[in-house]
């Protein structure tokens, strides 16, 4: 199969505009191709695709997709490139439509930005089914001609990070608990000299006075571990890392606090943080950035057992504060306290950590952006412009000390784990709580419960976990290493 894209043109009634593929290819076909398109219906609207059969012995099936117009760039009332975004859309809907031939290789008109384009094919293919007898056919998306052979391969590799972090928020809790969602990123990054990963259990983070993130763990029967990643990536192996700190619960009952059963098998992919950070270490790392990368995952279950956190038990984090776990539904910010206290130990450049944390973050942006809390203009700055580029945008939100007095302000401890006012600014309450357990000057809370999961809003997702923002941690640190290069 072959997709080939196609552009609006700037006036209504003009003709539509093929890419320098689209035309290499009408011409091989002696001009059928726009003759096709002439004569079959109205000119293509971005996103939409007609396909032929027969034009070409090599290529039975042929889509065109619509990608809008020629000269989109950056969109400011959108805060992403435009011109990438519809590739990226183009490119996934033209592969699924060859998939649903049954046809096992397609290849990919690069449209002017081979990069997104491959983004597009290998995210718009990708299905978890590995537990299905029956199975979609396996389609290889591959490069159509060479000139640009480079940047699509960085797109495969970016696109893959994403889908390495689908796949495993994807997957039952029972599949993926958190020894082996452990075992399953060593093995992902086995193959690398320059990584090393720990896989810590039970005792070590006891040794570690983690109380905050052992009084989580205690109430499930799956043992906890404390996974650290080195990433040494960098010149030099002592230059200061950047530390990826990513919330891994593997499955969230809501503790004693029981979330309603409605939706609550969703709740395997909590560890979505751990998720995405680890898969943009293995990103990094197949990329061969140059620079040095740390990443952190407390990773266990929240169960409702005998031996679970109870509404009002006070416990220690390792920095020696105490904290009233008022509500054993927001234990993510227990776990991250203690990770966050141990990412200080490594003199970082930046310390980022993403959790799947709050209801209330999907209230208030839903699945458009990431919500970021940050004490670092320039870490936003970096964040921000990254996310322009990969279409998976953040969204700074407020750390006002209104809301840090809201959790200090506690009967039995130095914190409370909810606000005192329950509901009202939940997000920004979260973000308050683990501003309480950062002395960095670098630091950003990406709160990203909103885009956990995807229906139909992303049009180069399928339905299921989304594995965002894992291109745009990829791309930020990417851009960190320029940083340090210049």
């Amino acid at each position: 199969g072959l997709v080939l894209g196609i552009y609006s043109s700037e006036k209504d009634e003009g003709a539509a505009q093929f890419t320098s593929a689209g035309d290499a290819f009408d011409r091989l076909v002696s001009g059928k191709l726009r003759e096709l398109l002439s004569v079959c219906g109205p000119p293509l609207k971005k996103g939409k695709t007609r396909i032929f059969h027969g034009l070409h012995q090599d290529f039975p099936s042929v889509v065109v997709v619509g990608l809008g117009k020629k000269n989109a760039g950056v969109n400011e009332q959108e805060n992403w490139n435009e011109g990438k975004e519809n590739i990226r859309a183009a490119v996934a809907v033209g592969c699924r439509q060859i998939q649903d031939l049954e046809i096992p290789c397609v290849e990919v008109d690069p449209c002017g930005d081979a990069q997104a384009a491959a983004e597009g094919a290998v995210l718009g293919l990708h299905e978890y089914n590995e537990l299905k007898q029956k199975k979609k056919p396996v389609v290889t998306p591959q490069l159509h001609g060479s000139a640009e052979s480079e940047a699509w391969q960085k797109g495969v590799i970016y696109a893959e990070g994403q889908n390495l972090s689908r796949y495993l928020m994807e997957a039952p809790a029972n599949y993926i608990t958190p020894v082996k969602f452990a075992e399953h990123i060593e093995q992902k990054l086995r193959s690398f000299s320059n990584v090393k990963v720990h896989i810590r259990p039970e005792s070590w983070i006891a040794t570690q006075q983690m109380g905050a993130f052992l009084s989580v763990a205690k109430g499930s029967a799956e043992p906890p571990i404390f996974l650290e990643i080195h990433y040494l990536g960098g010149a030099n192996t002592n230059d200061s890392p950047l530390v990826f700190v990513g919330k891994g619960v593997t499955f969230d009952s809501g503790g004693i606090s029981l979330k309603p059963s409605s939706g609550m098998d969703a709740m395997r992919a909590d560890m979505g943080g751990a998720a995405t950070v680890c898969s943009a270490i293995v990103t990094a790392a197949a990329l061969n950035l140059p620079l040095n990368i740390i990443g952190l995952a407390p990773l266990c279950e929240n169960m409702p057992s005998g031996k679970a956190n109870k509404p009002g038990d006070v416990v220690r984090a390792k920095n020696g504060k105490t904290i009233q776990v008022d509500n054993t539904d927001a234990e993510g910010r227990l776990l991250l306290a203690d990770a966050l206290c141990y990412a200080h130990n490594f003199n970082a450049r930046a310390i980022v950590n993403a959790a799947t944390l709050t209801g209330a973050m999907d209230v208030a942006l839903g699945s458009a952006a990431t919500g970021v809390f940050t004490n670092s203009s320039w870490l936003w700055t970096h964040l921000y412009e990254a996310s322009i580029l990969t279409g998976d945008r953040v969204w700074r939100m407020p750390l006002f000390e209104h809301y840090t007095k809201q959790v200090t302000d506690c009967p039995l401890a130095d914190l409370s784990n909810i606000g005192k006012y329950s509901r009202a600014g939940g997000a920004c309450t979260a973000a308050a709580f683990l501003k309480e357990f950062v002395t960095a000057s670098h630091w950003a809370h990406l709160d990203i419960a909103g885009v956990m999961s995807n229906k139909d809003e992303v049009p180069y997702l399928r339905k299921g976990m989304a594995g965002r923002p894992t291109r745009t941690l990829v791309e930020f640190a990417a851009r960190l290493s320029q940083d340090s290069h210049n």
